[in-house]
């Protein structure tokens, strides 16, 4: 899992009252976030304070040679705009401008100052009024710099894309110059028919005993040892092109002839921090590894199958590719054929409750669009043989229907557990991808 490097000065203007504590509030700050109990969050405060041009210049580049995905800056009073600007020209990465409470310092004046500078200039901003301390102002921040850190991760990823999407979905086709403009991914083509080769290559004796000891540590298998095997052999081959190609990703046309072949792979592969979307979504893998970047653990690929009216709940899934730990308990998975094929093998669990994020992006003539919904999922027992997602939401599913009618929003929505639409948003924001988000 990715480290989010983030960037701490302060800011301020010799003659105002209160520049003479920058050195203690940037300390405060420092201090703030350490014990806030963030495990990714990789901190690098500069021994150099902003308060003339040059020590703006020299702040700026210590950020630049430390590679930081965002810069906090604290104003311990009024400041010249054009300091955290000149910073920036050194080091261009999204701003959190940090303005305290102080009748005489005059921060929150200098931040009002600043972050009209930095609209302008299109430049990505977040601004904070709150002593250093704040729980709020913390947690805000660090929802900011986690979206810059993703901006950053996304630029240099890479799509692997194995066949086809399914015809007659269109939704699902990739925009790939918009993609490449707005989140940074580029596609790799993999030859279908070259891949089924080379997993056909694969020693059946080097995996099987992987096969047992799969099945060995859920609750029941259904699938026949040949498919077992086969399915360790795509696994062992997906792996080998991942690994060459520096894949971050992958969207696998499985439908119709590899459903059965890909499923177990992809849930294993999740659990490995890879992920990878079915139906040759490339869309989809990248709303996956969107959220898989910000919580670090396996995420579900879905359809929005139906509601269950009298709960107020909608149900998701797809035909069971979800990684193992998305399951409340191994003893309720079932290693067992993929429906409409009555082949293969895939991974049959219900998902496990709590608060989850669901994310659609789709192309649109002029880039992308990302739609976001937030409900809490409950439990639920195998209503849908694949992993069925009985989520509620707090809008009646009628509204949140023609929402997605209304935003011109897809069908496969892509689910992690907890509330992500903040990072999302700000996301979206610095990337410049049109966002729409359901109450």
């Amino acid at each position: 899992m990715s480290r989010v490097r983030l960037g701490l000065t302060a800011v301020a203007s010799p003659l105002e009252v209160g520049a003479g504590e920058a050195p203690m509030l940037l300390d405060r700050l420092q201090r703030a976030f350490a014990e806030a109990g963030l495990e990714r969050l990789e901190l690098c405060p500069s021994l150099q304070l902003a308060t003339d041009p040059a020590s703006a210049v020299a702040a700026g580049r210590f950020f630049y040679d430390q590679r930081v995905d965002a810069i906090c800056v604290v104003a311990a009073s009024w400041f010249e705009d054009y300091l955290v600007l000149d910073l920036l020209e050194e080091c261009d990465v999204p701003v959190i401008a940090w303005a305290r409470p102080g009748m005489e310092t005059g921060s929150l004046c200098g931040m009002q100052q600043l972050c009209f500078m930095l609209k302008q200039l299109g430049r990505p901003h977040c601004f904070l009024f709150e002593e250093v301390e704040s729980p709020e102002g913390l947690r805000r921040a660090w929802d900011f710099a986690r979206a810059a850190a993703l901006r950053r991760h996304l630029r240099r990823a890479r799509i692997g894309y194995l066949g086809h999407r399914v015809e007659g979905m269109t939704e699902t086709t990739a925009h790939e110059l918009a993609l490449k403009r707005i989140f940074g991914p580029r596609v790799v083509g993999i030859d279908s028919q070259l891949f089924l080769e080379r997993a056909a290559r694969v020693p059946a004796e080097s995996v099987t005993e992987r096969w047992k000891q799969l099945t060995s540590e859920v609750g029941r298998v259904t699938a026949s040892h040949g498919a077992g095997v086969e399915a360790m052999q795509v696994y062992v081959a997906l792996k080998e092109i991942i690994e060459e190609l520096g894949l971050s990703t992958m969207a696998v046309g499985c439908y119709p002839h590899l459903m059965g072949k890909v499923c177990l792979p992809i849930s294993l592969l999740a659990e490995e921090g890879i992920p990878v979307a079915c139906e040759g979504d490339i869309n989809g893998a990248l709303g996956m590894l969107i959220l898989t970047t910000l919580t670090g653990q396996p995420v579900h690929n879905t359809d929005l199958l139906d509601p269950i009216a009298e709960e107020n709940a909608i149900v998701f899934s797809h035909c069971g590719n979800g990684g193992f730990s998305l399951a409340d308990d191994r003893r309720q998975i079932t290693l067992g054929p993929v429906r409409l094929m009555n082949r293969g093998v895939c991974a049959l669990f219900p998902a496990r409750p709590g608060p989850v994020t669901l994310v659609n992006l789709v192309p649109t003539l002029n880039g992308y669009r990302m739609g976001v919904m937030f409900g809490e999922a409950v439990e639920t027992d195998m209503i849908f043989p694949g992993n069925p997602l009985r989520v509620r939401f707090q809008s009646d599913y009628r509204a949140l229907l023609r929402w997605i009618v209304a935003e011109g929003l897809g069908h496969h929505w892509m689910a992690a557990y907890g509330d992500l639409r903040r990072p999302l948003a700000d996301l979206a924001a610095m990337v410049g991808c049109e966002w729409v988000s359901a109450a």
